[in-house]
C-alpha cells in the first residue's frame, strides 16, 4: 500500500565564512525563530537517528530528473520513499512500508525513467535530526525545522570516504498549503544567522558532490578532481572563449529544443497517468500530438524517413490515451448539457443512465491507457526518442539562420488549413461537411503547434499567430465534439427506450446539440475571413 503526500520544504546551508574550517560539519547556531511570521513559540522533538539507502540506475536516470527513491529506517516514517518533483520547493512523497525490494506500485511509477536498467544501492546516508516544530498561538504546528547532521557513503560504483556536514530543512506540515510568507519568514532568521540556500537539491545529490569531489581531490594528490591531461584554462583563455562569437540560432536548435521539451513532457506525466492524476492523460496525448507535428511540419530541418516511422508510433500511442481522453470530455460535455436543463425536462433516470454509461467505458479505456504504458513498445519508443535527439537526422535546412525556416514552415503549414477550411465552408451542411470541419481542425492544431515552435526564432509575431490558430481551433474543435456528443446521446437514448425509459431527455439534448454545431458552422465564415487577412502573414514574415 502507497500513501501519497506533498511535501514543501527548503533546504539551507552555512556560508562559507560561517561553516568554519574545511572539514567541519558544524552549522551555526540555529537562530531564534520564535516571531518570525505567525510563530508563536518553538517545540523541541528530540533528535532522531535516521539510515537511509539511496537507489538509482547506473547511469543516475532519477537524479537526473530530480526524483529520489530510498529504503529508510528510523524515525516516524520508516519505510520506502519516492520523491517525484512538481514545483519549485515541492515534491510530491510516495510512501510504502519497509521491505527488502521496491515496492511494486513505485517500481511501476518509475518505468519511463528507468526502462530496462536495474536499480541499485547508490549511497547511504546516516542522519542525526534534531526536530523542532514551529508553533502559532492556537497551538497548531505550521512547520517542522530539523538541523540534520549527515554522514555519506557513495556505494556505486565503488565504497568512497565519508562525506559529513549539517543542513536546515524548513517543511510545512500537512494540510498548510504552499504558505510562501512563512517560508520566506523563517528565511529570512536564518539569513541573519549566516545560512543560505543549500546548492544542491536534496541529500542525495549532496552525498554523491562531496563524495565524488573528495575521491578526484585524493586521486589528483589534492585540489579537486582536475582530470590528468586537461589542464584547467587560464583566465585569458576563458575569456577569450567568452569573446569568441557564437553560430547565430540555427532551425536545428529551435526544432530540437521543442521536441526536447515534449520528450521530457512525456516521461514526466507517465506517473501522473498512472496515477490517475486529473488531466494528465490529456496533457501526455498533447505532447505526443506536439511531436508528430514538429517531425511533418519541419521536414526541412529533420529526415522525414527518421522521423516517419516514429511519428507512426506516436499516433499509436495518442490513440490509445486517446480512448481514455474522449470519454472524459465527452463525459464532462454531456454532464454540462445535462445540468443546465431545468429539472422538469429530465425525464427518467438520465443522471444514473449517463454515470453507469460513463463508467462502463471508463473501465475500458483505463486499462487500455495502463496496458500501453506497459507495454514494450511503449519503453522502445521512448528510446528511440532519445536516441533521435542524440543523434538528429539534420537536413540541410538545420543550419541555416532559425527565421526564415521556420516562418516557411509555418506559412506552407497554413497552406495546407486554407485549402482545407475552403473545401469546409464550400461543403453542403451535412456528415461531408462535419468530415471536412474535422480534417480543418486537425490542420489548424498543426499550424498552431508550427507556430508554438517558432517562437524562440519569431517571438511575439508566432505567438500571436499561434493565437489565432487556437481561436480557429476551438470554434472547430467544439463542433466536432458535438458531432462526437450527439451519437453518444443516440446510444443513451436507444438504451433508454429499450430498458422501458423516457429517451425525452436524451432526444432534447440531441436536438441542442445540433443547434449548436449550426451555429459554430455560422462563425466560422467571419471568424476564417479575419484570421486569414494578408496582413497576419505578412506580419510572421517580417
Amino acid at each position: 500500500m502507497v500513501d501519497t503526500k506533498q511535501e514543501i520544504e527548503r533546504k539551507y546551508e552555512a556560508t562559507a565564512e560561517e561553516a568554519g574550517p574545511a572539514g567541519r560539519p558544524d552549522l551555526p547556531g540555529l537562530p531564534e525563530l520564535t516571531g518570525a511570521g505567525p510563530v508563536a513559540t518553538v517545540v523541541s522533538r528530540g533528535v532522531a537517528t535516521l539510515d537511509a539507502t539511496y537507489y538509482d540506475t547506473p547511469g543516475r536516470r532519477l537524479l537526473a530528473d530530480g526524483i529520489t527513491l530510498r529504503r529508510r529506517t528510523g524515525g516516524d516514517d520508516e519505510g520506502w520513499h519516492l520523491k517525484l518533483p512538481v514545483g519549485p520547493d515541492t515534491r510530491e512523497e510516495l510512501r510504502a512500508p519497509l521491505g527488502d525490494e521496491v515496492p511494486a506500485e513505485m517500481a511501476t511509477l518509475l518505468r519511463s525513467r528507468v526502462r530496462h536498467e536495474p536499480l541499485r544501492p547508490l549511497a547511504h546516508l546516516h542522519t542525526e535530526r534534531d526536530r523542532k516544530d514551529l508553533v502559532d498561538a492556537d497551538g497548531t504546528v505550521l512547520a517542522e525545522v530539523s538541523v540534520d547532521r549527515v554522514t555519506a557513503r557513495r556505494l556505486a560504483p565503488g565504497e568512497s570516504e565519508p562525506a559529513r556536514w549539517t543542513e536546515v530543512e524548513v517543511e510545512l506540515a500537512e494540510g498548510r498549503g504552499h504558505d510562501q510568507r512563512l517560508l520566506d519568514a523563517v528565511e529570512v532568521r536564518l539569513r541573519d544567522g549566516g545560512l543560505h540556500r543549500a546548492d544542491t537539491p536534496s541529500k542525495l545529490a549532496k552525498a554523491l558532490a562531496e563524495t565524488e569531489r573528495a575521491a578526484g581531490a585524493v586521486e589528483s594528490g589534492g585540489g579537486g578532481p582536475a582530470k590528468p591531461g586537461k589542464p584547467a584554462k587560464t583566465a585569458r583563455q576563458v575569456a577569450q572563449a567568452a569573446s569568441e562569437p557564437r553560430r547565430p540560432l540555427g532551425a536545428d536548435d529551435v526544432v530540437l529544443d521543442y521536441i526536447r521539451r515534449q520528450i521530457d513532457a512525456l516521461v514526466r506525466l507517465d506517473p501522473a497517468v498512472r496515477g490517475d492524476v486529473p488531466d494528465a492523460v490529456h496533457r501526455m496525448r498533447v505532447a505526443t500530438r506536439r511531436l508528430r507535428s514538429a517531425f511533418r511540419s519541419y521536414r526541412k530541418v529533420l529526415d522525414r524517413s527518421v522521423t516517419d516511422p516514429i511519428g507512426d508510433e506516436l499516433k499509436w500511442l495518442a490513440g490509445e490515451l486517446g480512448v481514455e481522453r474522449d470519454r472524459e470530455v465527452l463525459t464532462e460535455r454531456l454532464q454540462g448539457r445535462l445540468a443546465e436543463l431545468p429539472e422538469e425536462l429530465r425525464r427518467g433516470p438520465v443522471r444514473e443512465r449517463l454515470h453507469h454509461w460513463s463508467h462502463g467505458r471508463r473501465d475500458g479505456a483505463r486499462a487500455t491507457v495502463l496496458g500501453a504504458l506497459d507495454s514494450e513498445r511503449y519503453l522502445t519508443l521512448l528510446d528511440t526518442l532519445d536516441a533521435l535527439v542524440a543523434d538528429p537526422p539534420l537536413r540541410r535546412d538545420a543550419t541555416k539562420p532559425a527565421a526564415p525556416v521556420v516562418a516557411k514552415a509555418v506559412l506552407r503549414d497554413y497552406e495546407r488549413l486554407a485549402g482545407r477550411m475552403a473545401t469546409a465552408l464550400e461543403t453542403p451542411p451535412g456528415p461531408d461537411r462535419d468530415i471536412a470541419i474535422h480534417q480543418a481542425r486537425k490542420a489548424a492544431k498543426r499550424v498552431r503547434y508550427a507556430a508554438e515552435t517558432a517562437r524562440p526564432a519569431l517571438g511575439k509575431s508566432a505567438k500571436r499567430f499561434a493565437r489565432r490558430m487556437r481561436a480557429v481551433q476551438d470554434v472547430l474543435g467544439d463542433h466536432q465534439d458535438s458531432v462526437v456528443a450527439r451519437e453518444a446521446l443516440r446510444q443513451l437514448a436507444t438504451q433508454a427506450h429499450v430498458a422501458g425509459e423516457s429517451d425525452f431527455t436524451f432526444g432534447l439534448l440531441y436536438g441542442r446539440e445540433e443547434e449548436r454545431a449550426a451555429a459554430r458552422e455560422r462563425e466560422l465564415p467571419d471568424l476564417w475571413a479575419e484570421t486569414s487577412r494578408k496582413k497576419h502573414r505578412a506580419d510572421l514574415e517580417s
